[in-house]
């Protein structure tokens, strides 16, 4: 069992998580049932299951949630891709917080591969 506070990923991905929610604040209201509350669900997905799987019994099952984790980081990326388009997002705003959240997703693949994790062999 890890002490997800004193993981710097899930540090990153709170404080990330946070900014989301203040970048979104200035999206138009009509989006606000829409990519906001995807962006956002996405978003909080990332620190909620790090902080879920670190009190997983085995380091295989803190993996698995590590993965839907990292699955949601990429969902908040394509997010953040489908707002730039829509101009919600800058083009500047939008390096800034793609590079954060690839800083996150490296991160959540360090910490799985220190948990023994490899990735599953995929048809070619």
């Amino acid at each position: 069992m890890h002490k997800y506070r004193d993981l710097k990923v899930w540090q990153r991905a709170m404080a990330f998580t946070i900014t989301i929610y203040h970048e979104s604040r200035a999206w138009p209201d009509s989006e606000k049932f829409g990519l906001i509350s995807q962006i956002r669900r996405a978003a909080t997905s990332i620190p909620l299951n790090i902080a879920e799987g670190s009190g997983s019994s085995s380091n295989k099952d803190f993996c698995r949630f590590l993965e839907i984790a990292l699955r949601s980081t990429y969902e908040v990326m394509t997010a953040m891709d489908i707002a730039h388009g829509l101009e919600y997002l800058s083009t500047e705003r939008t390096d800034i917080l793609l590079a954060e959240a690839d800083e996150i997703a490296a991160m959540i693949v360090g910490l799985m591969k220190s948990l023994g994790w490899e990735k599953a062999a995929r048809p070619a």
